[in-house]
């Protein structure tokens, strides 16, 4: 892994990381903002996870246990959120 590409991925966790600030002080509330917040935060992870923590080149098996335990997370998140909703 190049500096180049982590460097890259850096700016783009910190864009996301604005955007999602960004939500939270324009008052984004609903579904809408729920499922940016929701899809910002899982490609956050999975960039982190990937690059971050290095197993974009290792066998699939520990990229599969991370990315599902980040999907599931994620999925449990938006079916608490829909449930709650009157």
């Amino acid at each position: 892994m190049n500096t180049r590409h982590l460097n890259i991925v850096l700016v783009v966790l910190l864009a996301a990381t604005v955007a999602t600030f960004e939500i939270g002080e324009r008052g984004g509330a609903g579904t809408a903002a729920m499922a940016a917040l929701l899809t910002i935060s899982f490609i956050k992870g999975r960039l982190v996870v990937l690059d971050f923590m290095g197993l974009r080149g290792v066998k699939f098996f520990w990229r599969g246990l991370l990315l599902g335990w980040l999907l599931l997370v994620s999925t449990l998140i938006a079916v608490a959120y829909w449930i709650a909703i009157p």
